[in-house]
């Protein structure tokens, strides 16, 4: 709440890069709601490969790992949980369909996060929905193994008024309406994360509410383009601008911009470049007649790591059949840029 004390936001200072970029956004959110009536079939396929890398990568970056047809099973309601990594990433998909689905109508309150953390942790004894009860603390462990504690946030017992405080002062700037939403949103998941008001799962829940402040702002790119998997592939950039903007928080000294620059410039601008990346190859690729499928194929292998497995494919072309896979990778061994280095039903391919 501290970004969001005393005119605290209108003192902040913005450069003119800084600026070009919220012009981008608006620029690229306007493409995407253009597309999305163009060419409804691309976003769809789109969208259930982020479904699976979105619930993937934020579990993954807490530590939370299962092999990844168990998580796809999982995704698509196909199996149930066998342990307690899978209850986690089961409780995720969950409150990821809810924003997904329900975003229009969830009142952007204190009970609702609250709510949103209950089902995050609903397949797990461990009771969600409740603040934290001890306080918690940041740490990092330095090069000769010593914790370090990098951020102490808001005590245990000043959480549920600084949660309450949050909330107030954010929807007043929100109705207001004087401040750009994409300053507004970065802003709250800043603060949020600076209380820490959970014993478990708040960076999960920061994510999750990112989402369902960009989809009530109007940008839904994250529903395409996983933004969890960004996040996961720029780790260190996040936390190096979460430190920066911390420092001074508690004292509201704090500068906002580092955080502002990797939220806007890094995170959600990539996503909308790869949005058009993924868009202009898969519509080159599906406006083509013969072996469009194949060429699709072709395309997901080339940006696939050296080794890989035909499960890994599956997840990028959700609407391509085995067979079809299977002739696109012939036809690759007998070009000689693929060999098979482990066969079998779960066989390992490598690039030459």
């Amino acid at each position: 709440m501290k970004s969001f004390e005393s005119d605290f936001l209108e003192r902040q200072p913005i450069p003119h890069s800084f600026l070009r970029t919220i012009l981008l956004l608006g620029e690229y959110r306007g493409k995407e709601a253009l597309f999305k009536e163009q060419t409804p079939q691309i976003l769809e396929s789109l969208r259930q490969v982020s479904i699976v890398q979105s619930t993937e990568s934020s579990n993954r970056i807490e530590g939370i790992e299962a092999p990844a047809e168990r998580i796809k099973k999982l995704v698509e309601h196909k199996t149930t949980p066998r342990n307690r990594s899978e209850q986690e990433i089961a409780g995720y998909r969950d409150a990821l369909a809810t924003i997904h689905a329900n975003h229009t109508n969830m009142p952007f309150t204190v009970g609702m996060v609250l709510q949103l953390h209950r089902d995050l942790y609903q397949y797990v004894a461990q009771q969600g929905g409740r603040w934290k009860m001890t306080d918690n603390e940041i740490t990092e462990t330095g090069a000769d193994g010593a914790k370090i504690v990098r951020f102490r946030p808001v005590p245990a017992h000043h959480t549920p008024e600084a949660m309450e405080r949050l909330h107030t002062l954010f929807r007043e700037e929100w109705d207001r309406g004087e401040i750009d939403p994409l300053l507004l949103i970065p802003t709250y998941v800043f603060d949020f994360l600076c209380i820490h008001p959970f014993t478990d799962g708040n960076d999960r829940m920061a994510r999750l509410l990112t989402l369902l402040l960009l989809y009530q702002a109007g940008f839904e790119v994250g529903r395409y383009i996983s933004l969890e998997h960004l996040i996961e592939n720029q780790r260190e950039g996040y936390y190096d601008a979460l430190c920066k903007s911390s420092q001074g928080w508690h004292e509201g000294t704090h500068a906002l911009l580092p955080w502002w620059e990797y939220f806007l410039g890094v995170m959600l601008l990539g996503a909308y470049h790869e949005f058009g990346r993924r868009t202009g190859e898969l519509t080159t690729t599906l406006t083509t007649t013969h072996g469009a499928k194949k060429e699709l194929v072709f395309d997901t292998i080339g940006h696939l790591p050296e080794e890989f497995r035909v499960a890994d494919i599956e997840r990028a072309c959700p609407g391509v059949s085995r067979p079809t896979i299977n002739r696109a990778l012939r036809d690759l061994r007998e070009a000689g840029k693929i060999v098979c280095v482990k066969g079998g039903r779960d066989a390992i391919w490598r690039k030459t």
